[in-house]
């Protein structure tokens, strides 16, 4: 009578256990470190998109406001009356705010500097004299985290001189280009590219 044969071991040996076990490690520290790096890669990618919308934002505010100055805002101005008054880092003008029910509404406005914030200030333009007291300006941040802003003006300030970029600009003749470059704070990565728009002629 032949002997029996001992059954032969059936699975998984201790090593290839082990093998497995080390391969499965590594693909979950893979997938946990792909994970974080698309996390950090997609909250980073949403921080850019919402800095470069509030500047086209902010741009686009600015075009639609600067190259639609009125070339005569009151109607019924006095020669002598100011209605331009710009300087290396300040402008005031009466200009035509949209109302957001698609028509406009004339307006003192002011574009300054405050702090490290870019900011518009306006309140509703009246040309008859009136004996009320003044309404306070309604502020709009369009930009933050601003170092420097700096205005330039083009055009001739007499009949008499060339047209050139010009540190200052006042009275009711508006210059051809106006010229908007806004600096932020050391370390801030956002650029924002010149703006030159051309006033209404």
């Amino acid at each position: 009578m032949l002997p029996r044969r001992a059954p032969q071991a059936t699975g998984f040996t201790l090593l290839e256990t082990l093998v497995a076990l080390v391969v499965l490690g590594l693909l979950v520290i893979g997938l946990t470190r792909g994970v974080r790096t698309g996390l950090a890669l997609w909250e980073a990618q949403s921080r850019r998109i919402h800095d470069v919308a509030d500047l086209d934002s902010a741009e686009r505010t600015l075009r639609n406001l600067l190259s639609g100055i009125p070339t005569n805002p009151s109607g019924d101005s006095a020669p002598g009356d100011m209605t331009f008054d710009g300087s290396s880092n300040r402008l005031v003008f009466i200009g035509n705010l949209p109302t957001g029910l698609g028509t406009t509404q004339r307006a003192n406005i002011v574009l300054e500097l405050q702090g490290k914030r870019l900011i518009l200030s306006w309140t509703p333009h009246h040309h008859e004299i009136s004996t009320a007291p003044p309404p306070k300006p309604v502020e709009t941040e369009l930009v933050g985290g601003v170092k420097r802003l700096e205005l330039a003006y083009w055009g001739s300030p007499s009949p008499d001189q060339p047209a050139a970029w010009q540190a200052q600009w006042q009275g009711q003749q508006l210059p051809e280009l106006i010229r908007v470059k806004v600096l932020f704070v050391d370390g801030d990565r956002r650029h924002w590219p010149e703006l030159i728009t051309a006033s209404a002629l």
